[in-house]
């Protein structure tokens, strides 16, 4: 599956996406985001306020506890502003 970051977590993660192959057990958004931050440091500090983080699976918008399973790609990003 391919990881998408946006905005400042882009920036502090030094990077704008990443594959894994996540292990079976890891079934929601939030699970995802445990795993990475359990395997990555800097994703860890960067995630350390995860009120502050959004998902998209898939291109849609999904809460933390949304499935995973068969996602081609998971987008996490900052809250977004309009205007």
């Amino acid at each position: 599956m391919k990881i998408l970051y946006f905005a400042w977590l882009r920036e502090r993660l030094n990077r704008g996406e990443e594959h894994v192959s996540p292990p079976a057990e890891v079934a929601t958004v939030s699970d995802l985001i445990d795993w990475l931050a359990a395997r990555d440091e800097a994703f860890a500090h960067a995630v350390s306020k995860r009120s502050l983080i959004r998902a998209a699976v898939d291109a849609r918008l999904v809460p933390h506890d949304a499935p995973i399973a068969g996602a081609g790609v998971v987008a996490l990003f900052p809250p977004m502003t309009g205007g």
